[in-house]
């Protein structure tokens, strides 16, 4: 754990020690909506990223009453250490981390590695559901400077003043694929690219064990294309979830002051009329 991340990443030594502390509460959030019930973290309140953490039918993050209503059904209050972890290296814990702190929730962490380091270090998993008292909880006004909306990008794109980061594969980056290759090929109405994007998968952010990488390390990748922290970024992918997962890197893990996360990201841009879009991969 680097010194960047102390108050963000636990490892998961310490979530085998504090998952049931009384002023934990911890969350899994999975792209496999039903990996929770094939065994979870004892103590884990699961979460379903269609379900709970969106409205319906809107695309839209949940509202505040709503996530308010979530959280103190959990037990949560204000001063809760919120902890999550999940699958494929945490893509929606980290969505979920991103949207408690839009929500101003203060102390929030992910767990380094995610579920598949606490599955291959062979640690227990439960298959009881937890339920905890009803809290109190009054979530804080949305922080607009973390989030993307469709409007701000375009304009962004058109007077060039921010660094644009695109997550996804290079394949759906260069417009062969619109969704990752194991996903149906659907969101989307065109394939490729926000025109200046620079291309750097949120996979290289991972080491082998799926545990962040160091942070030299990770300051010399993102810088190799452009990605200082010395303007604006902003990152986005397919649905989100992913542009989160680089958003806490380069926010929390390299301290970049001014970095956001469009949401919306390529299954709105990319079905948008009349946008520019860029085709193919960058030499």
């Amino acid at each position: 754990m680097t010194t960047y991340a102390k108050d963000v990443l636990v490892e998961t030594d310490w979530l085998a020690d504090h998952a049931k502390d009384p002023n934990v509460r911890v969350f899994e959030v999975d792209v496999d909506t039903t990996a929770y019930d094939q065994g979870h973290v004892a103590g884990a309140i699961g979460l379903n990223w269609r379900t709970d953490l969106q409205q319906q039918p809107v695309r839209d993050l949940i509202e505040k009453k709503q996530l308010e209503e979530l959280l103190a059904k959990n037990g949560v209050t204000p001063a809760t250490t919120i902890v999550a972890y999940g699958d494929n290296n945490n893509w929606f814990a980290a969505w979920f981390f991103w949207l408690l702190k839009y929500y101003g929730h203060k102390d929030v962490k992910l767990v380094n590695g995610g579920r598949a380091k606490w599955i291959a270090e062979k640690r227990p998993l439960s298959n009881d559901a937890p339920s905890y008292p009803k809290s109190e909880y009054r979530a804080g006004t949305p922080d607009a400077s973390i989030r993307a909306l469709r409007d701000y990008v375009l304009d962004k794109v058109v007077s060039d003043n921010a660094k644009i980061v695109d997550v996804r594969s290079p394949k759906e980056y260069a417009g062969e694929l619109l969704a990752p290759e194991n996903l149906p090929q659907e969101g989307a109405q065109r394939g490729g690219h926000i025109p200046g994007a620079q291309n750097i998968p949120w996979a290289t952010a991972v080491a082998e064990d799926g545990r962040f990488k160091p942070a030299d390390e990770l300051r010399q990748i993102y810088a190799a294309k452009g990605i200082d922290g010395s303007k604006e970024t902003i990152a986005y992918c397919r649905i989100g979830e992913r542009s989160s997962h680089t958003w806490f890197v380069l926010k929390y893990l390299l301290g970049h002051e001014n970095v956001r996360n469009y949401d919306g990201s390529w299954t709105e841009y990319g079905s948008l009329v009349g946008v520019p879009i860029e085709l193919g991969a960058k030499s």
